[in-house]
């Protein structure tokens, strides 16, 4: 890929562009996961076929046989990783970068009416406030000093 063809970070702000990131990495990487797995498949059964070497224990060529395809398959599983976590870089980019700055203006919207609620009963109510803390007076009377 030239220089001028590559993926830049001003390319992944678009969620259009950053589906067709995805969709492109998909076509790459999987048929190499395959291709993989299938050599690591073949790798084994090639390598248990082959059998014993002398000095061998029971079950020694199976064991040896896994452990080196091993390495094949963990590759193969690396590379089907891949996949789930771009997904998971689309939907965190999604969430944190495009969808936050709507819900804090939302909840500014919502915070900003509800103090306007706030304010409007309370300047209504104020006449009855001083009405009941009047009516407590004669309650606390005998606890004053010197009465």
């Amino acid at each position: 890929m030239s220089a001028e063809n590559r993926w830049t970070p001003d390319h992944m702000r678009s969620p259009a562009n950053r589906a067709i990131h995805l969709e492109q990495r998909r076509k790459q990487l999987q048929p190499l996961a395959d291709d993989l797995r299938r050599i690591a498949r073949e790798m084994e059964a090639v390598l248990k076929e082959e059998g014993r070497i002398e000095g061998d224990l029971p079950g020694q060529p199976w064991l040896r046989a896994r452990h080196v395809a091993k390495p094949l398959f963990d590759a193969a599983d690396s590379l089907e990783k891949v996949l789930p976590a771009l997904n998971a870089f689309n939907a965190r980019f999604q969430h944190s970068y495009e969808e936050l700055p709507d819900r804090r203006e939302a909840r500014r919207q919502k915070k900003a009416l509800a103090k306007q609620q706030a304010i409007e009963p309370s300047g209504a109510g104020e006449g009855t406030v001083p009405a009941q803390a009047g009516s407590f007076d004669d309650v606390f009377d005998s606890l004053r000093r010197g009465a």
